[in-house]
Parts: structure tokens; sequence; C-alpha cells
């Protein structure tokens, strides 16, 4: 049994994301999807953990104490250098990576289980650090909700065969996932998203849900349920950090009791506020339920 102030255990790297755009200086963002997730859900109120790797160097120094600053209890693993990338934005806010990163998480024993344990994108998938997550995936699974999102890096994933495996088996591991539609059409190019999603949910999820960008986002469950939501219009900054901000709000939400109609627009709100400024920065839990009780375009948000 877990403690009802357990926190959310979120595995996977911390990157620290160098944005750059012409005409302008370098800006050096704390990232990597678990350490955003983890920050979105400390930035909601809710308590998070975040198992990682950091180098002893000035990015992981801000990594750390950025994320410290919500309230993330860091649990770091010491690397050689904190993995980074560079990120390209093009006219619409759309980022473009290229990573300097590896994954090397040594088995972990964190004795009393979480509240929930989340895993995804590049921690999930690369080895010989996702072992080791698949290795807690495997000990909690059944005592603990587990979810997932593939947060697709097509430059890190391999051959793409061999990608769509390794996320499947992540799939099957979990009872709430979460994709975009750009993740689906990597992984499996000209499939409809619904098609995709129908096909998961066969693999053992509860739910899947999938974000449309500027479309909204869509969710199955295994019970039949059907549910579509519309984005909330946000005049874009950047894109960076909108998927994680999503499914911290959607766990979140989740946690709370909310049914899934109430999630979803929980999670398309929190992602219009995120795109609405630059880098990943997630809405606070004021942020966010002033937004929703407005129920109007996201344009300014408070800082």
């Amino acid at each position: 049994m877990t403690s009802p102030d357990s926190p959310v255990l979120v595995v996977g790297e911390c990157v620290a994301d160098i944005v750059r755009a012409d005409g302008a200086p370098d800006v050096v963002h704390p990232g990597g999807s678990p350490a955003n997730v983890a920050y979105g859900l400390a930035r909601l109120g809710r308590p998070a953990v975040l198992l990682t790797e950091l180098g002893p160097d000035a990015n992981g120094r801000l990594i750390r104490a950025h994320l410290e600053s919500a309230g993330v209890t860091v649990r770091a693993a010491e690397s050689a250098r904190t993995p980074s990338a560079v990120v390209r934005l093009d006219g619409q806010g759309r980022p473009q990576y290229t990573f300097d990163i590896g994954w090397t998480l040594p088995p972990v024993d964190l004795g009393a289980p979480p509240a929930a344990l989340h895993l995804g994108s590049i921690g999930a998938v690369t080895e010989p650090g996702a072992t080791s997550v698949l290795a807690l995936v495997e000990r909690w699974r059944g005592r603990v909700p587990v979810s997932y999102d593939p947060n697709v890096r097509p430059a890190l994933m391999g051959e793409r065969a061999g990608a769509v495996r390794r996320v499947e088996r992540c799939v099957a591991l979990s009872g709430l996932v979460k994709a975009s539609d750009e993740d689906l059409d990597w992984l499996y190019p000209g499939e409809r998203p619904e098609a995709v999603a129908e096909r998961w949910l066969a693999l053992g999820p509860s739910v899947v849900a999938v974000t449309l960008g500027e479309r909204g986002a869509f969710a199955l469950t295994s019970e039949g349920e059907r549910l579509r939501v519309p984005a909330v219009p946000a005049r874009v900054a950047d894109t960076v950090g909108a998927g994680d901000s999503f499914m911290a709000a959607l766990l979140h939400a989740r946690a709370a009791g909310t049914d899934l109609a109430g999630c979803l627009a929980e999670a398309v709100t929190a992602a219009a506020l995120t795109v609405s400024r630059p880098g990943a920065n997630p809405p606070s839990a004021a942020e966010l339920e002033a937004a929703l009780q407005a129920g109007v375009p996201v344009n300014s948000p408070t800082a």
C-alpha cells in the first residue's frame, strides 16, 4: 500500500536544452521530457521524485536548481556530463533537436513504492539505462499506476522496427499511455492516430491519449469510451515542453479523481499555457485553475 502523501516517481533523462534561433543569442533551458513532467507535477502541487542522471557541471547544477525550485526531489546518479540538446526553432516555434546524450542509469532500489510511476522518452528505450527503468516497472507494476509517454526522438531511436518493439513493450507495461500524432507518424508512417491508439489499447493499457497539436487531443479507454477535446487557443512563443505539460496535468487530474473528460480539458489548457511562453515552463496550480475558470483563449498568462 502507498501513503496518501507518497510522491509520483518519474524516471528518465534530464537535458540542457540550448535554444538557438537566428539573430539571437543561445539560451539554455532545463529540459528532458521526464524532467519536465516531474517539474510540471510539482508546479501543480503533486509531490514528485525524479530518478535521473546529472553531470557535475554548470548545466547539471542549473537543472537541479530548477527542479528543486518547484519542489521536485531529485535523485540523480552522476554521469560524466549533463546531456544536452541544441534546439532550433522554426517559424512556427516548433523545435528540432540535435542531441549529445547518453543514458546509463545503474540499478536502483528506492524502498517503498511510490503513488505512481511514470516513464518516458529516451530513458525508457535507450540502453543500458532502460534495463534499470523497466526493472522498476516490473517490480511495482500491479501495485502502483504506471504511465508512459514515448516522446519519440528519431535521431536517438535507431532503426524503426526495433524502436517500435521497444515502445510497444513499454505500452504493454503501462496503464495510461500518452503520445503525440508526430510520435505515431514516425513509429507507424501513414497510419491514422486513432487506429494506432486502438491497437495500443489491445496491448494492455486502460487509457491511450493522443495529442494533435492545434487540433486538440483525444483519448480511448479499454471500456469503450471515446473522447475528443479541442485545443485551447494560444499565442505561441514556442512548443517546447507542451506535451510534457499535457502529461503532467493529465497525471495530476487522474490522481485527483477527475473524470477523463475533465482530465483532457486540464491537460490541453496546461499545454496552451506552456506554448504561450518560451521554454518548458508549465503552469502553476493557480494559473491552471484561473485559465480553466476563465474559459478564454490563452494569450497572456501570469508569469
